[in-house]
C-alpha cells in the first residue's frame, strides 16, 4: 500500500512538472498607440486557444504573454494580431487591415516616443 502510494504522488509529481514545460512567457514588441489598441491588441490574444494572459503596455509598446506552447505558437499569435491591423516583429498588417483602424489608433503616422 505504502509503495502504491509513493508511485501515486510520483506519478502526479511527473505529470505536472511534464505540463508546465509547454507554459512560455513571452515579450515582443506591437505597434499600437492608445487605450482602444491595448484593448484589442489583448482582445486577439485570447482569442487564441492557449494564451492564458495578455498585457500590452501603451507607453513600451509591449505585449507579455503566458501561453501553452503545445496549443498555440507565437507566430500565430503575432499572425492573429497583424490580421486586426498592428505590427509584430514577425508579421506587418496588411493595409486594409491597418486602415480599417479607427483613426486615434493610426500609429504609423505618429511620431516614435
Amino acid at each position: 500500500m505504502k509503495k502504491s502510494i509513493t508511485f501515486l504522488i510520483a506519478s502526479l509529481f511527473t505529470m505536472t512538472l511534464y505540463s508546465q514545460k509547454s507554459i512560455e512567457k513571452q515579450t515582443i514588441e506591437v505597434d499600437g498607440v492608445c487605450g482602444m489598441c491595448k484593448t484589442r491588441i489583448e482582445k486577439v490574444s485570447f482569442k487564441n486557444k492557449g494564451v492564458k494572459s495578455a498585457s500590452w503596455s501603451i507607453d513600451t509598446h509591449e505585449l507579455t504573454l503566458i501561453f501553452d506552447a503545445s496549443k498555440v505558437s507565437l507566430d500565430s499569435i503575432q499572425s492573429s494580431i497583424a490580421r486586426v491591423g498592428h505590427n509584430t516583429p514577425l508579421f506587418k498588417a496588411t493595409e486594409e487591415a491597418y486602415e480599417s483602424l479607427p483613426m486615434c489608433c493610426k500609429y504609423r503616422s505618429v511620431e516614435p516616443h
